[in-house]
């Protein structure tokens, strides 16, 4: 059984408590965010940079135990 690299990290992350991905879209993350919009359970939080992004996933982090953040090189897409 063949499973996409996304799809398997996803399973992962949800299995560990994950409910939200925090971070900032770019080129070379559209994919995997198209994995996260296609997945029950699970959802991209878009954040305005890198930063933002940081602080929030830290956060989340701080308050479930574990936190994800997606971000790139780059953004702006």
């Amino acid at each position: 059984m063949r499973i996409a690299i996304g799809d398997f990290l996803l399973s992962r992350l949800q299995d560990a408590g994950i409910t939200e991905i925090i971070g900032v879209p770019g080129d070379f993350n559209l994919n995997l965010i198209e994995q996260i919009d296609a997945r029950e359970g699970i959802r991209f939080v878009g954040t305005c940079n890198e930063l933002n992004a940081a602080y929030a996933a830290d956060g989340y982090a701080r308050s479930r135990g574990l936190g994800a953040l997606l971000t790139t090189y780059g953004v702006g897409s």
